[in-house]
């Protein structure tokens, strides 16, 4: 969950922060003030794709941080469908006010929870502080805790805890490629255990069927290929090279061929060293003088030391060097020998180098080929017997996940269906059909479709959601799919945007009490022009622009007289007596 964010020149924000509530937090203003910027900033912790375009014109970067606290899973659960309101509501509002309740999140204790989390036992909360920064030339840098990561460090802690539902999500529950993915979300253990069997028998048929077409395809390569790679083969099998031994010719090629050189080069740095007025007795006369002058400075005695120390290091060198040119010898058939296997690795390196390691390859691939030609019939018939075998599993496979999704369906619309119930939605109806496909059309998703119907009321007929469904009606049926999908996913924090468009009247009271139930098992912050949503928030934000030359939107945390004249003016415009009054009997309401 988000304990703290921070925002520094984003868009018309110089500096704001927000510590969202562990429940419900709303934002509020006027259109145009600067929220969508903020949930820019939310995006760019979330490790989405960064645009310079976000920075604070003149200014040189900008920074938005944030504290979050990692859970493995979420404390409490969401009812059944969401079925009992009266009752959902009254342990919502119990909650807001500061009462135990089985859904405050477990271990957290910071600012954020607004004491609700007071008195919850420590669990595995991991406690992440992330930074990023934005230079208005597009470079962009993370720390997380301080270390520095990168984007995709940042996608992978933080991205999976936060759902962000706005315009691209409702465009995405459009899109009849995800409905399967929101079903298996939803479908619980069973349809996790078939799935996590159809994806091992999907690739496992991927690899037979990649291994058969390899077979088929070498079977009936042309004669020059097949003439090419018995000559690689027939080439590089009579070298027989193997791994480090053209480096360890080399090297001993480079000793041999300058064996004389070696041994001139080591005998005179021992006659150098040890020979007649070589090193060692020019150190020994030096270490000489000085332990004689030492005699009237004490301090001459630790340099004769040194020198004669020195004569000791001197005198194994020469040592080593006088017995290094006796042992230099080498046999000319031996020399020979390496000259002429070496000629031999070159020439393998000229035509299929140039690197040792590209010749093996070429054999093994020349193998290969020249195996599967040669014994054509019964490699074939083995890569279709594995075949035969991975499609009877995928058969398998794709009937148990058909059949659990088939199962999972009904309930998952049901369930979906009661909450948009709630969203006085009448009696209008999720559906959700499972159709196994033919076996040309199974991808890695699974052997069917499943695709999301609406039934706008009882008696017409249900069409693909995409084709019927109004912005208005499909922003309720995907805080309805959030809703159902609450007590069953890993997500943290939900952040809601125009979740309430086209809503008014009883339909944003009923979408208030959804929104504040969801609240029970996530973290919900939600942009809202409704003041029915608003007044069931436990921590209410505004966002505000200036009327300044150079205009700057700033964030403001209300309560008490300062949240009802903001609840006013989301009713009328103004802050008039009868709307202030409104405003009191909302609040009084939801708390």
């Amino acid at each position: 969950m988000i304990d703290e964010i921070q925002v520094e020149d984003v868009a018309l924000i110089r500096s704001a922060s927000m510590t969202p509530s562990a429940h419900l937090t709303v934002l509020t203003g006027e259109t145009g003030a600067g929220k969508t910027a903020l949930l820019s900033a939310a995006k760019l912790l979330m490790g989405a794709r960064a645009d310079k375009g976000a920075v604070r014109e003149g200014s040189a970067a900008a920074r938005v941080s944030g504290r979050f606290y990692l859970r493995a899973s979420l404390a409490g659960g969401a009812p059944d469908g969401l079925a009992s309101s009266a009752d959902i509501g009254d342990a919502a509002r119990g909650a807001a006010s500061g009462a135990a309740s089985p859904a405050t999140f477990a271990g957290h204790a910071g600012s954020g929870a607004r004491g609700d989390a007071d008195g919850a036992e420590a669990g595995d909360d991991l406690e992440l502080v992330v930074t990023r920064r934005l230079s208005a030339d597009g470079r962009s840098r993370v720390t997380l805790n301080g270390a520095m990561a990168s984007v995709t460090e940042l996608a992978e802690r933080v991205g999976p805890s936060i759902d962000l539902c706005g315009q691209h999500e409702h465009q995405a529950l459009m899109a009849s490629s995800s409905h399967g993915r929101l079903l298996d979300a939803w479908g619980g253990a069973a349809v996790a255990e078939a799935r996590a069997a159809w994806n091992a028998a999907w690739a496992d048929a991927v690899s037979a069927a990649a291994a058969y077409e390899r077979v088929c395809e070498a079977a009936s390569a042309s004669a020059t290929a097949l003439d090419e790679a018995r000559f690689a083969l027939s080439q590089i099998e009579a070298v027989n090279p193997q791994e480090g031994e053209y480096e360890e010719l080399v090297a001993y090629l480079s000793r041999t061929e300058n064996a004389e050189a070696l041994a001139r080069a080591a005998h005179g740095a021992s006659e150098g060293l040890a020979g007649e007025g070589g090193a060692l007795d020019a150190l020994g006369a030096a270490a000489s003088l000085l332990e004689d002058a030492a005699r009237h400075d004490e301090a001459l005695g630790a340099y004769a030391q040194s020198l004669r120390e020195a004569g000791f290091i001197v005198e194994d060198v020469a040592r080593d060097m006088a017995s290094y040119a006796e042992d230099v010898e080498f046999d000319p058939a031996e020399l020979a020998a390496a000259q002429e296997r070496a000629a031999a690795f070159q020439g393998l390196l000229r035509s299929w180098g140039p690197r040792l390691e590209d010749v093996l390859a070429r054999r093994d691939e020349a193998a290969e080929l020249v195996a599967s030609v040669d014994d054509a019939d019964r490699v074939r018939r083995e890569a279709r017997e594995r075949l035969d075998a991975a499609e009877e599993a995928l058969a398998v496979a794709a009937d148990a996940l058909h059949l659990a999704r088939a199962a999972a369906a009904p309930a998952f619309a049901a369930a979906v269906s009661a909450v948009m119930e709630r969203l006085e939605m009448g009696s209008a109806a999720l559906e959700c059909q499972v159709d196994l496909l033919e076996r040309s059309r199974w991808s890695k998703a699974g052997p069917d479709a499943v695709e999301f119907f609406f039934r706008p009321g009882a008696g017409m007929q249900a069409r693909p959601l995409a084709r019927i469904a109004s912005g208005g009606e499909v922003s309720r049926v995907m805080l309805a799919v959030k809703v159902v999908l609450g007590a069953h996913d890993e997500v943290d924090t939900l952040i809601f945007d125009e979740v309430d468009a086209g809503v008014g009247g009883a339909t944003a009271v009923a979408l208030a009490r959804v929104l504040a139930d969801l609240a029970r098992t996530h973290q919900v912050i939600v942009v809202t022009h409704l003041a029915q949503v608003a007044a069931w928030a436990d921590t209410h934000y505004v966002v505000e622009k200036s009327d300044a030359e150079a205009p700057e939107t700033t964030l403001r945390e209300v309560s008490g007289a300062d949240r009802e004249a903001e609840l006013a003016r989301m009713l009328s415009g103004d802050a008039t007596e009868t709307s202030l009054a409104h405003a009191r009997e909302m609040l009084a309401t939801a708390s």
